[in-house]
C-alpha cells in the first residue's frame, strides 16, 4: 500500500492527464457543449502541464505500483513526444470541419478533445508498461478510443465503415495477442517482463515459446500496421476524419513501437551487448516482418490516387523502416528508432495537414484535385514538397538523417542478414520516390482543370504548415540536440537487456 502511495508522486504526468480529462468532460457537461476554442484551450493546457510534471518529477528511475509501470528517461521521451503529437492535432482540429463541425456550433468538440486526452493517457502507459497485464490494458485503452475517433463522423458512411473495420481487425489481433500472453504466463508463472525473460531463456527454443511470442507480436504488428497485420490501415486512414488519420499515423504507432521495444528488449533471452545472438528467432521474425512491411507498403502505394490512402501505405512502409532498427536489438538501433519517430511526427503530420488545409479550402483528396496546385496554392505546394522529400529521405531534409541513422545501425550490426535488410531498405526508399514524385508532378507539371481558381488557406493552417516545414528543414541541418537528448534518455541502457531489467526490478 505504502509503495503505491509513493509511486503516485512519480505518476504525476498521467494523473494530470486524468484531471484534465475530467475537467474537460465536466465543463462540456455543465456548459452543455463546450466550444472548440474552450475545449482546445483545456486540452493544450493539460498537455503543457503534463510536460511540466514530467520535467519536475524526472530523474528517478524505478518501477511503480509493484513494477507494473516504469518511470525512466526512456518513457519520459515518449511522454514528450505524445504530448507534442496531441497538441499539434488539437490545434489542427480547430479548423477542420470533418473532425469538429464548426458550422454546427462546434458540435462534439468536448468529446473529440476528451478522446484525444484519453488516448494520450493510454500511450503514456504503453511506453512505460513493464508487465503483460499493464501492456495489454494500456494497448486496449488506446485501441478502443481510437475506434471511436475513427467513426467520429457518425453521419458519414465511410467514417462508420472505417471504425467497424478497425474494431473487427483490432478485436481479432487483441484476442490472438491475449492468448499468446496467456501462454507466456503459463510458461513463466509470471506476467513481469523480467520473469518472462528468465523463463524463455530456460525453455530454450521451445515450440510453445516461439508460438507465444509470435502471437504477441501479432498484436504489436496490428498496432504499428506491419505486414501482414496492416489490412485495416488504408480503409481506416481514408474513412476517418483527416486530423484523426494524422493522429493515428503517428501517436499510437509510436506508442506501439515504444511497447514493442520494451517487450523485445525485456524478454529476448539471447540479447547480449551486441544485440541478438546468431540464429535468434526474435531477429528473424522482426527482420522478415520489416522486409515485407517496407516492400508491400511501397509497392501498393504506387497504384493509389487518393492522397489519404497513398499516405496510409506510405505509413505502412515507414513502419518497416522502423522495424529495421528494432531488429538489430542494439542501443544504436533503438536510438535510431526513437530519433526517426520524432522526425516522422513532424513530416507526416505536416503532409496530412496539407490534405486538411486543401480540403478545407474546398478541394478533394485525390491527385486530380492537386493538379497545378503549385500555381493555385503556391505555399501549400512548396511545404508539401518539403514533407514528401523528407519522407523519401532526400537531403537536406530531416527524413534523410533519420534514415541514415537507421541504416547505419543495421550495417553496424553486421552479417549477411543485416546487409540484405539494409539493401532492401535502400531499394524501397528509391521506390517510394516514384509515388511521392507523382504528387509533385500533379502539383507542378500538370495543367489546371478548366475554371480552376486560386486556393486560399485558412491562416491557422498556413501558420501551422510553416512551422512544421521549418522544423523539418532545421532538423535536417542541425539534429545534434535531438539525438543527444535521445542518447541521454538511453544512457542507462548500456547493454539494453541487463540495464532495462535492472530498472524494472
Amino acid at each position: 500500500m505504502f509503495e503505491n502511495v509513493a509511486s503516485l508522486f512519480l505518476f504525476w504526468p498521467e494523473s494530470v492527464l486524468v484531471l484534465g480529462l475530467c475537467l474537460l468532460l465536466v465543463v462540456d457537461l455543465v456548459a452543455r457543449g463546450a466550444s472548440r476554442a474552450l475545449a482546445a484551450t483545456i486540452t493544450l493546457a493539460t498537455l503543457a502541464a503534463v510536460v511540466v510534471a514530467t520535467i519536475v518529477t524526472a530523474g528517478r528511475a524505478g518501477g511503480l505500483f509493484g513494477a507494473m509501470v516504469a518511470r525512466d528517461p526512456y518513457a519520459d521521451f515518449f511522454k514528450y513526444l505524445f504530448a507534442l503529437c496531441s497538441a499539434v492535432i488539437a490545434v489542427t482540429a480547430l479548423r477542420s470541419k470533418d473532425a469538429i463541425d464548426y458550422t454546427r456550433r462546434d458540435a462534439d468538440a468536448g468529446e473529440f478533445y476528451a478522446l484525444v486526452l484519453g488516448i494520450t493517457l493510454g500511450m503514456n502507459l504503453m511506453a512505460a508498461a513493464t508487465d503483460l497485464v499493464m501492456a495489454y490494458m494500456s494497448l486496449e485503452l488506446v485501441s478502443l478510443l481510437s475506434y471511436v475517433l475513427s467513426g467520429f463522423r457518425r453521419r458519414d458512411l465511410k467514417s462508420s465503415e472505417a471504425a467497424l473495420k478497425y474494431a473487427i481487425y483490432g478485436g481479432v489481433a487483441s484476442g490472438v495477442m491475449l492468448y499468446g500472453m496467456s501462454l507466456l504466463y503459463g510458461l513463466a508463472g509470471s506476467t513481469s517482463l523480467t520473469g518472462l525473460r528468465t523463463a524463455i531463456g530456460a525453455a530454450g527454443a521451445s515450440p510453445i515459446g516461439f508460438v507465444a511470442v509470435a502471437m504477441v507480436m501479432t498484436g504489436f504488428g496490428y498496432k504499428v500496421a506491419a505486414v501482414p497485420f496492416h489490412m485495416w490501415c488504408p480503409d481506416v486512414y481514408e474513412g476517418a476524419p483527416t486530423p484523426v488519420t494524422a493522429f493515428l499515423s503517428v501517436g499510437p504507432k509510436a506508442a506501439g513501437f515504444a511497447l514493442l521495444i520494451r517487450f523485445v528488449m525485456g524478454v529476448a533471452p539471447d540479447l547480449g551487448p551486441t544485440g541478438y545472438a546468431a540464429g535468434s528467432y526474435f531477429a528473424a521474425f522482426l527482420g522478415v516482418m520489416a522486409i515485407l512491411t517496407m516492400t508491400v507498403g511501397n509497392l501498393v502505394a504506387i497504384a493509389q490516387s487518393n492522397l489519404k490512402r497513398l499516405l496510409a501505405y506510405s505509413s505502412i512502409a515507414h513502419a518497416g523502416y522502423l522495424l529495421m532498427g528494432v531488429t538489430t536489438g542494439t542501443q544504436a538501433g533503438v536510438q535510431a528508432v526513437m530519433f526517426y519517430l520524432a522526425i516522422y511526427l513532424v513530416m507526416n503530420v505536416g503532409a496530412f495537414l496539407v490534405v486538411i488545409a486543401i480540403a478545407e479550402a474546398g478541394l478533394g483528396e485525390t491527385l486530380e484535385d492537386y493538379r497545378a496546385l503549385g500555381y493555385r496554392a503556391p505555399f501549400a505546394a512548396v511545404v508539401m514538397g518539403i514533407f514528401l522529400f523528407s519522407l523519401t529521405g532526400i537531403p537536406p531534409m530531416a527524413g534523410f538523417i533519420g534514415k541514415f541513422y537507421l541504416f547505419a545501425a543495421v550495417l553496424e550490426k553486421g552479417g549477411p542478414f543485416y546487409v540484405i535488410l539494409a539493401i532492401v531498405g535502400v531499394v524501397n526508399s528509391a521506390i517510394s520516390l516514384y509515388y511521392y514524385a507523382r504528387v509533385l508532378k500533379a502539383m507542378y507539371l500538370e495543367q489546371p482543370a478548366a475554371g480552376a481558381a486560386r486556393v486560399t488557406l485558412a491562416p491557422l493552417h498556413a501558420w501551422s504548415l510553416g512551422v512544421l516545414a521549418v522544423v523539418t528543414v532545421v532538423l535536417g541541418l542541425y539534429w545534434a540536440p535531438l539525438i543527444s537528448f535521445i542518447g541521454r534518455a538511453l544512457g542507462g541502457w548500456g547493454n539494453p537487456a541487463t540495464a532495462v531489467a535492472a530498472v524494472w526490478r
